[in-house]
């Protein structure tokens, strides 16, 4: 699940001591979405059989990037997955199918696993374009 922007220590802690206690149970694999800053908690008392992801990566190597999280910072940290592509960046941070690709491309290239997002606005839905939508976003990603 994608944790999104929510969270405080205490309430992690909580979410983790349930995921924790159901564990057993668990017939599927499993990749919690952690806020960045609740990455190293997260993986500190998140059992398995689940996995931690991180909620978006920057596309290029270290560098000058102020607030940014390198790929290569999470391989270093053992965070083995990445969410890329999700709709409220594509929406609300302008990421474009060719920045989505970039990260894609760059994670998969330091070693992360990628949950990459697609899909279509509401009105692209209500136009008719799904499909259309869909495929040209998983394109940039394999051009």
């Amino acid at each position: 699940g994608n944790w999104k922007s929510n969270g405080t220590t205490e309430s992690i802690a909580t979410l983790v001591d349930g995921l924790n206690a159901g564990a057993a149970s668990v017939r599927c694999e499993v990749v919690c979405g952690a806020p960045f800053v609740y990455l190293p908690q997260t993986q500190a008392t998140l059992g398995a059989p689940f996995e931690v992801a991180a909620q978006n990566c920057w596309e290029m190597g270290p560098g000058a990037y102020t607030g940014e999280v390198g790929a290569e910072m999470l391989k270093d940290i053992g965070v083995p997955w990445v969410i890329l592509g999700h709709s409220e960046r594509r929406a609300l941070c302008g990421e474009t199918d060719s920045v989505v690709a970039d990260k894609v491309a760059k994670a998969l290239e330091t070693g992360l696993k990628v949950i990459a997002c697609i899909g279509e606005t509401l009105e692209e839905r209500e136009a008719g374009q799904t499909v259309a939508v869909c495929t040209r976003q998983l394109k940039a990603m394999t051009d």
